[in-house]
């Protein structure tokens, strides 16, 4: 899936991060998300899956964009 594919839900560029370098929440035709954040290595995801860490402020962003 290419980036053009999603709805960007958070940082509009903006801010202090720039276009593509923020942790972002976005939003797929099939209803899922796809986070972008630092790398976390809380623990070890099983095989196929990646964890990433965002802001408290980026998740309610997101949600302000979704109206919930």
């Amino acid at each position: 899936m290419a980036r053009e594919e999603l709805t960007r839900l958070t940082g509009n560029g903006n801010g202090e991060c720039g276009e593509d370098d923020c942790p972002n929440v976005y939003g797929t035709e099939r209803g899922t998300f796809v986070v972008q954040g630092d790398v976390s290595d809380a623990f070890t995801p099983p095989m196929g899956e990646g964890l990433v860490e965002i802001p408290e402020s980026v998740l309610r962003e997101a949600v302000r964009a979704l109206g919930w």
